[in-house]
């Protein structure tokens, strides 16, 4: 058995909708496994909203274009990498 992983969200009634179609090779019988947060106060890392990423990549962008930058060897500076 194969594995694929995609999002989507459970109704009131208990309906599951997924965000996105299942790849074309996933048809027929499957088995659904639900993974949920215990609170809702719990948030998901990866959860970052579009916004968030946005003002990200923008800040990255000045900064790279106002040099704003460490260089490449000196960010391993400090780092134990045995």
């Amino acid at each position: 058995m194969k594995a694929i992983e995609v999002t989507g969200v459970v109704d009131e009634q208990g309906n599951l909708s997924l965000y996105e179609p299942v790849p074309a090779f996933a048809h027929g019988d499957v088995r659904v496994i639900i993974l949920y947060p215990e609170s809702t106060e719990e948030e998901d890392p990866d959860d970052t909203s579009i916004d968030e990423i946005k003002a990200n990549l923008r800040r990255a962008l000045h900064q790279a274009k106002t040099g704003q930058r460490i260089p490449l060897a000196q960010m391993w500076e400090g780092i134990d990498a045995d």
